[in-house]
């Protein structure tokens, strides 16, 4: 059974930036698709960026070129890296992962999901 523990979140201002980390066991077979998603009180939760086992990553268009999502295979841990933050970057940050040969941001497609870690942005 896949685990996955999340850390990081908390509060900043405006432009201020947040590491998120992930740490993840219970990994059997690889390949394995693992991203990040959001979600704000009364909407949906959306993807934010996803990674496959080799490194290929996306990005949804709102966080393209402020975030970064990276791993470390050998430590099992999921990384985002979010900079220049805004205040409608504030959410619950939960991280997943689902066992395939294919990776789509797609949070109906993830298996394992953390418990997620809040993060709020104040204007």
């Amino acid at each position: 059974q896949v685990q996955l523990v999340e850390s990081g979140g908390g509060s900043v201002q405006a432009g201020g930036s947040l590491r998120l980390s992930c740490a993840a066991s219970g990994y059997t077979n690889r390949p394995y698709c693992m991203g990040w998603f959001r979600q704000a009180p009364g909407k949906e939760r959306e993807g934010v960026a996803r990674i496959t086992t080799g490194g290929t990553t996306d990005y949804a268009s709102a966080v393209k070129g402020r975030f970064t999502i990276s791993q470390d295979n050998a430590k099992n841990t999921l990384s985002l890296e979010m900079n220049s933050l805004k205040p409608e970057d504030s959410g619950m940050y939960y991280c997943a992962a689902f066992q395939a040969s294919y990776c789509i941001l797609d949070p109906t497609r993830f298996t394992y999901w953390g418990q997620g870690t809040q993060v709020t942005v104040s204007s």
